[in-house]
């Protein structure tokens, strides 16, 4: 059986109405394996996601659509360790969903 996550779109149609991501950068605080990310990286200019649990990070590497893989980057980090280690950047939105 396959499980399907929010089949009906209601996440995403309710994350879009909140914010416009077209051409914008994107933080993605707590990305996981990426389930979200695919969902509206196409919309986005660019997209960090950052995960501080490897196998999440290693999975959302692999699942990286074709179309997509000059547009997402994900970094296996906390929110705290990004910010000390990051280079200098300045991101148009940060999404923080699902996460503690």
């Amino acid at each position: 059986m396959t499980i399907r996550v929010d089949p009906e779109g209601n996440e995403t149609s309710a994350l879009f109405s909140l914010v416009d991501l077209s051409g914008k950068n994107v933080l993605e605080i707590g990305s996981g394996d990426g389930r979200l990310t695919w969902r509206f990286a196409d919309k986005a200019s660019h997209v960090t996601g950052i995960e501080p649990f490897a196998q999440s990070v290693a999975l959302a590497n692999q699942n990286i659509p074709h179309e997509l893989k000059d547009r997402i980057e994900f970094h296996q980090a906390g929110v705290d360790e990004y910010a000390a280690n990051a280079q200098e950047e300045s991101f148009d939105v940060i999404l923080l969903s699902w996460a503690l």
